[in-house]
């Protein structure tokens, strides 16, 4: 089995190790792209139609030419039946501006092995410390050129971050508005616990929508909790019966450090995971 996959939006699976981009291409050279991760299990992939609602919207906000859902659609299976069944894989989807002397724009899929560091935080959870992000809840609406609500390219700031997190003995952020808001992971939603009660900071509030927090909320009524959207200060997250970082990849990972701060254990732990992978597994697939 190929330890890495790649197709293009022709549908033609190709040489993982071959070039691809050319030195031009803006995706290299100005970040100026959009992309999404996604799941893979036993050669199928996990809420594609999230994931492909929000590519496209984030495409619309950097206003760059659409390749077409279906070509989407095509390439996206084409990948995950090539990746084989029996064992997970993480898949990109990348959509470029193009070269920058213009023409179309760059798009494929890909599918990798997923990480020890992601199995890792599944099954041990993680420390996690709290980063100012440098901007108000208010800047998607007063700053719309911002893309503060588009998954771009542009992740230089984001791992920077984890990067002085690791350096700092932690294995993960919690990004922190202006006002001191809790805002989202690097690549993560945060979620946490009150009783039944499940609870993210809303999309509103300059943070990118998460395709696996909005799964999970879809599917946690049915299992007895209440979901809702609601500001959080990190005094929050010290109080709660449990705090995760939600991603689609890595699922749930809880933080059982704030700060240095152990947190309780949470009595929801089991209940959140088992949730999680129910909403990955039963999210739409158009």
């Amino acid at each position: 089995m190929a330890e890495q996959v790649l197709v293009t939006l022709d549908g033609q699976v190709r040489d993982a190790d071959a070039p691809l981009l050319t030195v031009d291409d803006l995706a290299v050279v100005r970040g100026d792209g959009v992309f999404e991760t996604l799941l893979v299990r036993d050669g199928r992939p996990c809420k594609p139609a999230l994931h492909l609602d929000r590519l496209e919207s984030s495409a619309r906000a950097l206003e760059l030419p659409w390749p077409g859902r279906g070509l989407w659609v095509r390439a996206i299976g084409a990948a995950a039946r090539e990746w084989g069944a029996g064992r997970e894989g993480w898949m990109r989807l990348v959509l470029s501006r193009g070269r920058e002397g213009g023409g179309p724009p760059t798009a494929f899929v890909t599918v990798g092995p997923v990480a020890e560091r992601v199995l890792r935080s599944r099954r041990d959870g993680v420390a996690a410390i709290t980063l100012p992000r440098g901007y108000s809840v208010d800047l998607s609406a007063t700053a719309p050129w911002q893309l503060v609500g588009a998954k771009t390219l542009s992740y230089a700031t984001n791992m920077a971050a984890l990067r002085h997190a690791q350096s700092r003995g932690a294995d993960d952020v919690v990004f922190t508005s202006s006002e001191g808001r809790v805002l989202e992971g690097p690549r993560s939603s945060v979620v946490i616990a009150r009783g039944k009660t499940l609870i993210t900071p809303p999309p509103e509030q300059s943070i990118l929508a998460g395709t696996t927090q909005r799964a999970l909320f879809e599917v946690a009524p049915g299992k007895g909790y209440v979901c809702e959207y609601a500001p959080l200060f990190p005094s929050d997250l010290i109080a709660a019966e449990g705090v995760w970082l939600v991603s689609s990849v890595t699922l749930a990972a809880r933080v059982h450090t704030l700060d240095g701060l152990v947190l309780r254990p949470s009595p929801a732990a089991e209940d959140v995971a088992s949730l999680v992978e129910l909403a990955v597994e039963t999210a739409g697939v158009g």
